[in-house]
């Protein structure tokens, strides 16, 4: 379907994906704008049921899963014993204290159901749905307006990290959540891959949203939308070897409950970290790259560029990297080495203005 519609496929993850249809800035705009719609049914889904779900979640990721109660979701990580990110996911509370969804990233898959299971003591009971679960991610200011029309579900007033489950375009056990990597607003749902349900689904939100302008949207406008809000990508500003304090995820780590490298985070917290990851915006020509090496203006090296691009919203290059905490402040200036020349940045804040 995706190939009918014109997309230029590319392998992700071991997964033959859309990288674009009609033009990466042509589709960052429509999700901006108005409303778009991707298929990330890549993505990983576990379920971790029984009484000893949540003790087995708490243990495992670094924001405190105890808050959660029936229909909400958060944002969290799993840490290896070194301190350094196994993963970010989203953990969603289907039963209080009795069932709930980790959904996470599609290249972790294997890595992350290894390692929960290898901290799963108590003998929690988890099932890997990934292969079985589609997840289409309706994003942008109208997309929850457009949506509507096919669900008997309040989805225009479900609140920011919140999901319902019903009837969505006559398919039962949708899971309609208020999350998204776009920053755009919107919904994403997950629904069991059966008969054939994607594409009716799938249909049916073209035939509803074509005429108002809904557009398909591929990886490409997804990580430059993800950008421009300063969210994480795994792989490249998040890995095994960064920490979430280093990252500034401070603030999904709780250190209120016990978890893997806790004492780890502790300490690091207290003695300051040794690199944290900024925004920066380009001051001179030039498009800042992955692995690109950030200086100072002597020409010393102070860090690395994490993830760049030419922002389609704010007509300039932007970017994210680690760098020393002298040079974390706003406004602070640095260079990108940009082939042979350096070409001077300032750090701002997330999100790019």
């Amino acid at each position: 379907m995706h190939i009918a519609l014109g997309a230029k496929m590319v392998d992700y993850a071991g997964f033959n994906m859309p990288v674009s249809y009609s033009g990466i800035n042509e589709e960052h705009a429509a999700v901006r704008a108005n409303a778009g719609i991707f298929d990330v049914s890549h993505m990983g889904e576990f379920i971790v049921k029984g009484e000893h779900a949540l003790d087995l979640i708490q243990r495992v990721t670094t924001n405190d899963a105890s808050k959660l109660t029936n229909g909400k979701a958060q944002y969290s990580a799993l840490t290896n014993d070194k301190g350094g990110i196994v993963d970010d996911l989203i953990v969603y509370c289907l039963e209080q204290n009795k069932a709930y969804m980790l959904v996470v990233n599609a290249a972790n898959i294997d890595k992350d159901w290894k390692w929960i299971n290898s901290h799963n003591t108590k003998k929690a009971e988890l099932h890997n749905i990934s292969d079985k679960t589609c997840l289409l991610a309706i994003q942008g200011p109208n997309a929850t307006r457009i949506m509507q029309a096919l669900t008997d579900i309040d989805i225009l007033n479900l609140t920011y990290y919140t999901f319902a489950k019903g009837k969505f375009a006559g398919v039962d056990n949708v899971l309609i959540s208020a999350t998204g990597y776009t920053g755009a607003g919107g919904i994403e749902i997950y629904f069991e891959d059966k008969g054939n349900d994607a594409e009716t689904i799938w249909n049916r939100i073209f035939e509803v949203g074509g005429a108002q302008g809904l557009k398909p949207i591929g990886l490409g406008a997804r990580d430059t939308l993800r950008l421009e809000m300063g969210y994480c990508l795994y792989g490249n500003d998040i890995d095994d070897n960064t920490s979430p304090l280093e990252a500034g995820l401070g603030w999904i780590t709780k250190f209120t409950k016990d978890f893997t490298a806790r004492p780890i985070l502790e300490a690091q917290k207290s003695a300051g970290v040794e690199q944290k990851l900024v925004g920066f915006e380009m001051l001179e020509k030039g498009i800042p790259r992955h692995d690109y090496e950030i200086k100072d203006f002597s020409g010393m090296t102070i860090g690395r560029v994490t993830s760049g691009t030419q922002s389609p919203s704010l007509g300039k290059a932007i970017g994210m990297g680690y760098v020393r905490p002298v040079f974390a402040a706003i406004d602070s200036k640095i260079y990108i080495k940009v082939r042979d020349k350096l070409l001077q940045a300032r750090v701002v804040k997330f999100p790019f203005n």
